[in-house]
């Protein structure tokens, strides 16, 4: 798997993910959404450049020009409900890609032990597509192999990227055991370890509780 690590470079990147991470401004829930829409926004600009391009001449109003234009056929997939701020990212600049949904929650069998219940599925035909995975939280790794594993069974993408806002390692390195060599993750910032319960250290919490209110635990 490609590693693209935002972060590594400083750019207004640094000022939403600090944003998303302080604890006194996260309370703010719109502004919370936003920030993680805008970082969806700078990965997804920073993905294009790796898309195919073809040539087109565009009749402006006064002449012609030469233009090119993305010629993938893509699909974005966002895991419900977390990935709906970064989805809207994606496709204010992706406007004219498709948009599939899937729920891949956990399922706590334990205090610390969960399985990844995937219970729902709208999704186009994959097949020869370039297939946009949005996981804002990237801990585990098992949502996002989760809902690779259902999405397969609707078609074969030509090519896989994952968006994350924020990883783990430990997740980053099981993905890079399961999925296809020739998957890209674009990401904006890697915490070293999980806790006990398989969140991301230091993290930033719950961002779907951030995003849209604490849920009801199954």
């Amino acid at each position: 798997m490609y590693i693209h690590q935002l972060s590594k470079k400083h750019s207004v990147l640094h000022h939403f993910l600090s944003e998303i991470r302080d604890q006194s401004i996260q309370k703010d829930r719109m502004r919370f959404r936003r920030n993680i829409e805008r970082i969806g926004e700078i990965l997804t600009y920073e993905m294009s450049m790796s898309f195919s391009f073809s040539d087109k001449e565009t009749i402006t109003p006064l002449g012609k020009k030469g233009c090119v234009e993305i010629s993938n056929k893509i699909v974005v997939c966002s895991i419900l409900r977390t990935g709906l701020p970064l989805h809207q990212g994606i496709i204010n600049y992706l406007d004219g890609a498709d948009c599939s949904f899937i729920s891949a929650y956990r399922c706590h069998t334990s205090e610390t032990d969960f399985e990844i219940h995937v219970e729902y599925l709208a999704s186009q035909d994959l097949d020869n597509k370039t297939l946009i995975l949005a996981d804002p939280m990237l801990a585990t790794g098992q949502s996002i192999l989760a809902t690779f594993d259902a999405l397969t069974k609707v078609g074969l993408p030509k090519e896989v990227h994952i968006l994350s806002v924020i990883g783990a390692r430990p997740g980053i390195a099981f993905l890079q055991k399961k999925l296809p060599k020739e998957t890209h993750l674009w990401i904006g910032d890697i915490d070293a370890k999980l806790n006990e319960k398989g969140y991301i250290i230091p993290g930033l919490g719950d961002a779907g509780d951030l995003a849209f209110g604490e849920k009801l635990q199954k």
